[in-house]
């Protein structure tokens, strides 16, 4: 059965995933990427650009997290800086012509823009009608395989509060932001379903693995 998950999402020890004053310049707000140093060094991040890296459990989660993915859903924030009523076609995201996503990759926006295909396999579709059209067309693109939810912090939360997310690995990076996009704040996990199934501490980050309760499985929240 095709699961939404999210994989390697980072967030600072009080809880950010990304810091405050997102910009071009720093598409991650300030201070956010370096939440990040315990993925860049991996094999399997490096291998990205045609180098090796690091072994042992940070590789491993970022190996997992592109396993049995058979497409993608991002919120706006996470494609791009451009707000607004899309200007043009320019745009086409952060990771230049291949993206490595390689997959149908379904971006939430209000503003339609036709699809772009990309180096690798990776076509971008602009969803305007909501959280749960995005889902069904992911799932359709996936045949079978789990759909990979992206950032931003705000996306993972409302697919969290409706009831659709099956299964999340965060990573605790250890550093302080002191405000931006918190993904736990005002939010009661275990009563929308979760256990930690998995606490694995590395030297660069901490690895949590939440999944849904059995008796949650499937159910989408109403309203």
């Amino acid at each position: 059965m095709s699961k939404l998950r999210v994989n390697c999402f980072t967030i600072s020890l009080d809880g950010y995933g990304a810091g405050p004053n997102q910009s071009r310049e720093e598409p991650l707000g300030v201070g956010g990427e370096s939440l990040h140093e315990w993925m860049f060094p991996t094999r399997a991040f490096r291998q990205m650009s045609g180098k090796d890296g690091t072994t042992g459990t940070d590789n491993d989660f970022v190996v997992r997290s592109f396993e049995n993915a058979g497409a993608w859903i991002m919120g706006r924030n996470m494609f791009g800086p451009v707000r607004g009523p899309w200007p043009d076609d320019a745009w086409k995201g952060w990771w230049g012509d291949n993206p490595p996503y390689h997959c149908d990759t379904f971006v939430l926006t209000r503003h339609p823009r036709r699809s772009i295909s990309m180096e690798g396999g990776t076509t971008f579709h602009f969803v305007t009608e909501g959280i749960e059209a995005a889902l069904d067309r992911a799932k359709k693109a996936a045949n079978g395989k789990d759909v990979r939810l992206g950032g931003g912090a705000s996306t993972i939360r409302q697919y969290v509060e409706a009831g659709l997310v099956d299964e999340m690995h965060v990573a605790i990076a250890p550093k302080l932001l002191g405000s931006g996009e918190p993904l736990f704040a005002g939010m009661d996990f275990s009563k929308l379903g979760f256990d930690v199934t998995e606490h694995v501490p590395t030297k660069a980050a901490t690895h949590v693995v939440l999944r849904k309760r059995k008796a949650f499985l499937g159910v989408r929240k109403a309203g």
